[in-house]
């Protein structure tokens, strides 16, 4: 019988180190599986994020075309303001040494037209270029929606405040619209919306 004790110790000893290795094998593979599982998580949150940005990227580079095309044809239109007071000086001089010359009636009312249409051309254009920047801060917001309600783990209909959306807008705050529409940001689900006409999400 005292023989017999010591290797009924070894034996328990033998068996609770095999159930404690079991045990460490189990959690070990359980760790490996949720760092798997997070750096798939982690992949998928960087591959939206890239989704994402692309059409923010596509955005502003057709942006910053339609700003330089502003800013040539404002060139173009200040060019032809200054011939057009050069014109009107050559013509104050050819007057004022020959009183009997003057501009005809319809030559004035030809001037006075191409003036209105410049000025015309001109709101066209910054009407339109305003309509592109809202439009753009618009798809920020709903972006910036998007990514709150994901992280938050929020459903369509929740509300969200401009403080939830800080955070994932470029400058840490809602944008403004260039044109001094006020925004409604909406529920998740819903586009966000100016109250100016026109300046809204395409669809």
């Amino acid at each position: 019988m005292k023989l017999l004790v010591p290797w009924l110790c070894v034996a328990g000893l033998g068996l609770g180190l095999a159930a404690l290795y079991s045990s460490n094998q189990k959690q070990a593979a359980e760790v490996a599986k949720l760092q798997a599982e997070s750096q798939a998580l982690s992949a998928t949150t960087e591959e939206s994020k890239k989704a994402q940005s692309q059409p923010e990227n596509d955005e502003l580079a057709q942006l910053r075309k339609d700003h330089e095309e502003l800013l040539r044809l404002r060139n173009e239109v200040h060019q032809l303001r200054d011939e057009k007071k050069q014109l009107a000086k050559q013509a104050q001089a050819a007057q004022a040494a020959n009183p009997q010359q003057q501009l005809t009636q319809q030559q004035l009312q030809l001037l006075q037209a191409e003036n209105n249409q410049l000025r015309a051309q001109t709101q066209q254009i910054q009407q339109g270029n305003q309509v592109g920047v809202c439009q753009n801060n618009l798809r920020q917001i709903e972006g910036a929606k998007q990514q709150w309600a994901a992280q938050n783990q929020r459903p369509a209909g929740a509300l969200v405040g401009a403080q939830d959306l800080a955070p994932f807008l470029p400058n840490k705050a809602v944008p403004m619209c260039p044109a001094g529409g006020v925004y409604t940001l909406n529920p998740v689900g819903i586009n966000p919306i100016c109250n100016i006409a026109g300046h809204v999400l395409p669809r």
